[in-house]
């Protein structure tokens, strides 16, 4: 506190910055990657029309950040405040590719019989407002994000976030890392080791930095001595567009038209939007203990700006803090990572050079930044939660390897040409459709599951019960456990709710076995705190 001039740029903003955007980066190509490699969906409409504004989130919210890093120091009169970071949320980006715009792309070719442009564009209308939605409500929970975390169960909030990281943000990635393993083991090891190990590299090089230098010159090397495997992607061959204009028709509000249609997927979009609501109160938390002391409404309220910018410009993922902000301020990060990060992502996106970082950065070089992602939030998910919940963390995984084991089967038998129906063992059948129900809304099913068996840990039976019975009334609705492939909505007296039937009686039930357990408890328990960890 000797001299409170704001020194805002230091060295450390170096290594901070490659950090923070080479995440960002890995996230936009990631959206693109999985979309078109996942559901054909065309790669060069998501590069111009929902990159740039997906970058416009990341340019305001990093923006706000640097000004209100200024508006601290002052504050406290201290020189060495550290931005807090901001970026594309990993979770939802996963939620919003395989559970919003694959679906709502495949959904407009096979329902509507649109064609491939006009069923991408539907897509992006229905992520459009998604995001717009996600903003809004970050609105709404900023002047209360302290009594939403009260509200939400840690360890159901965190369990969904521990599953999705472990399935979708490790697993599914590493796929594609070991598509190419004599690059893809080299880059992991290098994260791992650095950013996990914390074993530094010499010259203090980032890791992200380190693993994309030396697994990408490990690619192109053997690229250029022919390797097999290792040649040109034919999902690189997307046109360079500089300052591409698709996504200024955001802002000629077409996408308004979609509102009945974006709203059956709301039951998906707004857990990941609460994930990131708590997520970023958590950052806050991080943020105060590594001696940066903000207000967590303003924290709230900045993230929720810059995800209704981006959908608003035709973006896709919504932003939030990264938990990392200890990390960047041990670096020696200030002010000025977060201003270069603003300005290379927002520019990427709307100047068109982004295409280049799409078509040179090999995937296998730059996935094993997710893989570090993941198992960040699984090890938070857990450190977070008190030991006698750990349980209901590993439990929220169980439906989310439902969908996993779901995932490939499902691609299949999306083929016209297979069908369950047509599988010739009636139980290999029934173990199919039970996966399929099991896996769809796997999302929310995690966070109700966790939630109810926390609060039985805590002899909570009134609040458990209470759960199981919104899982019995979302069940007659297809919220979750939907039998029909897509999870699309239903009412509870059509023919879809009837195959669900007794999965909601069997959640009835169950809320009525433990209301009526409850009254069998002493009349006073010990309530354990929920911040203890047990030993």
């Amino acid at each position: 506190m000797s001299n409170h001039r704001y020194r805002w740029a230091a060295v450390g903003d170096i290594n901070a910055f490659f950090g923070l955007m080479l995440d960002n980066v890995a996230g936009l190509i990631l959206v693109v990657s999985l979309l078109a490699g996942v559901f054909q969906f065309p790669a060069e409409f998501a590069v111009q029309a929902m990159v740039p504004g997906t970058a416009i989130g990341v340019f305001v919210g990093d923006l706000m950040f640097f000004g209100l890093a200024f508006w601290l120091a002052k504050r406290t009169r201290r020189s060495d405040v550290t931005a807090m970071p901001l970026g594309l949320d990993t979770p939802s980006t996963f939620g919003m590719v395989f559970f919003v715009l694959g679906p709502a792309f495949l959904d407009a070719k096979m329902r509507l019989g649109l064609d491939e442009m006009e069923a991408a564009r539907f897509a992006w209308h229905i992520g459009i407002w998604a995001i717009v939605m996600s903003g809004l409500f970050k609105v709404v929970c900023s002047p209360v994000s302290g009594w939403i975390r009260r509200s939400v169960p840690r360890a159901g909030l965190l369990g969904s976030l521990a599953a999705i990281a472990l399935v979708l943000i490790s697993f599914l990635p590493l796929l594609d890392i070991l598509k190419t393993p004599l690059v893809g083991l080299v880059s992991l090891a290098i994260v791992l080791t650095s950013l996990i190990g914390r074993v530094p590299l010499p010259f203090r090089v980032p890791g992200t930095l380190g693993a994309l230098v030396v697994a990408g010159g490990m690619y192109y090397l053997l690229r250029a001595f022919g390797v097999e495997g290792y040649a040109a992607s034919s999902t690189h061959s997307i046109t360079p567009t500089m300052f591409p204009t698709m996504w200024l028709e955001a802002f000629e509000f077409q996408w308004v038209d979609r509102f009945s249609e974006a709203m059956k997927y709301m039951p998906i979009v707004l857990p990941f939007a609460i994930g990131t609501v708590v997520g970023g109160i958590d950052c806050t938390e991080s943020a105060a203990a590594a001696g940066d002391e903000y207000p967590t409404g303003t924290v709230i309220f900045v993230e929720a700006i810059a995800t209704l910018a981006a959908g608003l410009c035709g973006g896709v993922v919504q932003t939030t803090p990264y938990i990392g902000h200890p990390a960047y301020k041990q670096m020696g990060g200030r002010g000025a990572y977060t201003l270069a990060t603003a300005l290379l992502i927002g520019t990427a996106g709307v100047g068109g050079y982004f295409v280049y970082f799409y078509q040179i950065i090999p995937e296998a070089a730059v996935f094993p930044i997710l893989i570090f992602v993941g198992l960040e939030i699984t090890a938070q998910s857990f450190s977070a939660t008190p030991t006698r919940h750990y349980a209901a963390v590993a439990l929220a995984c169980v439906p989310a390897l439902a969908f996993l084991a779901n995932s490939f089967p499902s691609q299949i038998f999306g083929d016209p040409a297979y069908s369950i129906e047509g599988l010739g063992d009636p139980g290999l059948r029934d173990k199919l459709q039970t996966l399929l129900i099991l896996s769809n809304g796997f999302i929310l099913t995690s966070l109700l599951w966790a939630s109810a068996l926390a609060s039985i840990i805590d002899q909570g039976l009134r609040r458990a019960a209470t759960l199981f019975l919104i899982c019995g009334g979302l069940t007659l609705f297809g919220v979750i456990h939907s039998p029909v492939p897509g999870s699309p909505l239903f009412w509870p007296w059509s023919s879809e709710a009837a195959m669900v039937r007794e999965y909601a009686l069997g959640y009835a039930v169950t809320g009525l076995l433990l209301f009526g357990w409850s009254f069998c408890l002493p009349a006073v328990l010990p309530t354990p705190s929920h911040s203890e960890h047990d030993a």
